[in-house]
């Protein structure tokens, strides 16, 4: 199928107008999904338009290849063989850039896959560069790319600032509904983040579009998200990531489950099924099922829980979904049941469940089996005035 947006990669390397936006001697801020629509790695079209001028790679969380697991793995420094460039690790010693990585760099370009999720760290690691940048009057250019979950909705509690952490620096909620571009135009007008910056915007993209509808393949932007498909789910099943339930790490389908050893699945979907619908989450069905992990989260144990199957993307809403799932396994399990404790992505005194939802309200009313309608009154709190910062942001109608 044809292609039916442009990214900023592609027109950076095809339009004069963008390619003299970069000055000097530059670094390529890049993983596995800096790639054309041909799958052509970014860093060869770079390389070939603009040579040597090119000194030196960084790269995020997950590493250059996506090859490093979550949850403070970390990649190193070193000399990429095929390239002959310098790479230097932002999820590592460091987050921030550090004065070495910058010698003699005149420009950066951003150019990462985000999944439209506040925890996923791309955002982060962009909006610290920018703040250094600023700071050593480097400039930076966003080559910008498809939010995978469209630009359409907005999800889940908007962060507290007493929970800042890197996987949450602003007042943002879980499902922002920005690229990264207008991310990098949010942050900078409203958040501290203002540098010389540019974006070099996608040509085709909608805020109603899924990734399918983009033309573009997809590739995978870190280990545990192989599909669009675990995009969707992750808005939710990432809190799990707070607690002692299985997410899925360790299967082929990480993300889209919530499981436990001591669950018993097939006597409880269809009263879960009820519940769900009782509260009004639409869009997805729970098919029972057994996995023995291969890493992670009860690794070698039989695990038995759910796969949440999504059946109507625009209906379904992830991050009440999984939050209601989560009250529901606390009450079935009882004393088994357990929080996840820190240290969590260099967080060593919050609960890994509270920064990653953006405070403690969400756990204490899991805790007290609180109404469905108690929870989305803490989701829509700070919305409003999140969508209308988010809107003066948009590049895509």
């Amino acid at each position: 199928m044809t292609p039916k947006v442009t990214i900023g990669l592609e027109r950076l390397l095809n339009e004069k107008k963008y390619q003299k936006l970069v000055q000097g001697k530059f670094a390529y801020l890049c993983h596995a999904p800096s790639v054309d629509r041909n799958l052509r790695l970014g860093v060869n079209g770079i390389r070939k338009v603009f040579g040597k001028r090119l000194t030196a790679l960084l790269s995020p969380q997950h590493g250059l290849f996506g090859d490093v697991q979550a949850n403070m793995i970390e990649s190193q420094d070193f000399v990429h063989p095929a390239f002959d460039l310098k790479v230097f690790s932002l999820y590592s010693q460091t987050r921030i850039p550090t004065d070495h990585m910058l010698d003699g760099i005149d420009t950066i370009l951003v150019d990462l896959q985000d999944v439209g999720t506040r925890v996923y760290t791309y955002i982060h690691t962009m909006t610290l560069l920018m703040e250094k940048c600023a700071a050593k009057g480097i400039k930076v250019i966003i080559l910008d790319r498809p939010n995978p979950i469209g630009g359409k909705q907005i999800e889940g509690e908007v962060l507290n600032p007493s929970f800042a952490t890197f996987v949450g620096r602003h007042p943002v909620p879980m499902r922002h509904g920005l690229t990264m571009g207008e991310m990098a135009r949010l942050c900078a007008e409203n958040f501290g983040s203002a540098c010389n910056f540019e974006v070099v915007p996608m040509r085709g993209w909608k805020r109603s579009m899924y990734w399918e509808e983009t033309g573009l393949p997809w590739v995978l932007p870190s280990p545990n998200i192989p599909t669009v498909d675990t995009a969707v789910t992750y808005v939710g099943t990432v809190v799990l990531e707070g607690t002692l339930l299985s997410e899925g790490r360790g299967t082929t389908h990480p993300l889209e489950i919530i499981a436990h050893p001591a669950f018993e699945p097939f006597s409880q979907v269809d009263e879960f099924q009820r519940i769900l619908k009782r509260d009004g989450i639409r869009g997805c069905r729970l098919r029972p099922m057994c996995f023995i992990p291969t890493f992670d989260k009860h690794q070698g144990k039989s695990v038995g829980g759910f796969q949440i199957h999504v059946n109507d993307r625009k209906a379904f809403r992830p991050w009440l979904c999984v939050n209601v799932l989560v009250r529901e396994f606390i009450k079935r399990l009882g004393a088994e049941f357990k929080w996840r404790p820190p240290p969590y992505e260099y967080e060593e005194r919050l609960l890994p469940f509270d920064i990653l939802n953006g405070s403690e309200r969400v756990r204490l009313w899991a805790e007290q089996y609180g109404k469905v309608d108690e929870l989305r009154q803490i989701e829509h709190e700070g919305q409003r005035k999140y969508q209308s910062l988010a809107e003066k942001a948009y590049l895509y109608k």
